[in-house]
């Protein structure tokens, strides 16, 4: 499932240019449309976490918390080895956007690995009896610098455990977006185009924000107007 962006951009084209608006370029619009999929993306673990709050209907098509998780479903990896390990270290997929539960797997059992700061780490190693051990292992976050690159890393203790045998799961950031294009004639190259992860049901979403973007762009204050009134019908559509 996915949007394709060759749709969303001739929408967006045909409304921006209608009376005379003003044209977007493609980078433009690929530096837009990336820009509202981070966003869309990023809403909805608030989204979540509101809908969390209220009381669930349990509707088979209704269900608020159904919907979000759904949306959020194409990005989710479950029980997922390392990008890499070394000693007691375990180095996370550079996609990672959030991090979930990390196990340890030994004998057929998984124990879950829990997470600590530095400073606590010290006061258990310092502890007989609170010590990590494999049937109780924790971890701690770490960030590395290669090049432009963060990398999240995650020392895991006691330093006995099998690191290869540390799964984890976790939520990846969406692909960057790209509505390709032959740099000369500005026609449009599929071979070179890469389409939203974001669920279908978004599209008329990510039209109505990207052209939010183009009217504060070309100073149209009627364009972001017209979209942020489709946007608001939208949300209240959703609260009712």
């Amino acid at each position: 499932m996915a949007v394709s962006i060759n749709d969303v951009y001739q929408k967006v084209q045909a409304i921006a240019n209608k009376e005379q608006r003003g044209y977007v370029t493609p980078l433009e619009f690929n530096l837009l449309a990336n820009q509202v999929q981070n966003d869309m993306f990023e809403q909805y673990f608030y989204d979540l976490n509101q809908a969390d709050r209220k009381q669930e209907t349990f509707e088979e098509y209704s269900n608020a918390i159904d919907l979000i998780t759904e949306k959020i479903a194409p990005f989710q990896y479950n029980k997922i080895a390392p990008a890499s390990t070394s000693g007691n270290t375990v180095a996370l997929h550079a996609d990672t956007y959030e991090l979930g539960d990390v196990y340890y797997v030994s004998g057929g059992l998984d124990y879950l690995v829990e997470p600590i700061n530095r400073r606590d780490l010290t006061d258990l190693l310092l502890s007989p009896l609170a010590a990590p051990t494999i049937a109780r292992p924790v971890y701690v976050r770490k960030t590395e610098t290669v090049g432009n690159a963060r990398l999240l890393k995650l020392d895991i203790y006691p330093t006995t455990v099998t690191i290869g045998n540390i799964k984890h799961n976790y939520v990846k950031k969406p692909v960057t977006v790209a509505w390709g294009y032959n740099t000369v004639t500005a026609a449009y190259d599929s071979s070179t185009t890469t389409d939203f992860e974001l669920h279908p049901s978004e599209e008329a979403n990510i039209v109505i924000k990207i052209l939010q973007l183009i009217g504060v762009i070309i100073k149209d204050p009627s364009l972001y107007q017209i979209s942020s009134q489709e946007e608001m019908k939208d949300l209240q559509q959703e609260k009712i």
